[in-house]
């Protein structure tokens, strides 16, 4: 897997870059199909924002968060990716077990 942080109007410090490939590290590992990751973190006025697309075979996932503290949106930004995460493989899992029942019905 491949994991790109880039900031916009903020730097990334080595602390803000291991938090945030700890955190995406973690909600990724139960999800074996994903290809790489691009993370941009941003600063508008007093809003920091963080986000993140997924790429995997068949789906891209992105997400969007903004708060006032730029690691609260880093950690809320990993939930609302693990939440979407866990509904993308539980509908291929449905689909996937689906088949195999229709197939065997013939």
């Amino acid at each position: 897997m491949n994991l790109n942080i880039t900031g916009h109007h903020v730097e990334v410090t080595d602390a803000i870059r291991a938090y945030t490939s700890e955190k995406i590290d973690r909600v990724v590992r139960h999800f074996d199909n994903v290809t790489s990751v691009n993370v941009i973190l941003s600063v508008d006025k007093l809003n920091q924002k963080a986000e993140v697309t997924a790429h995997m075979r068949g789906k891209d996932i992105h997400v969007e968060c903004v708060d006032a503290d730029l690691y609260a949106a880093i950690d809320a930004l990993a939930d609302k990716l693990n939440r979407q995460m866990q509904k993308h493989k539980q509908k291929t899992a449905e689909h996937h077990h689906d088949s195999h029942k229709f197939a065997a019905e013939r």
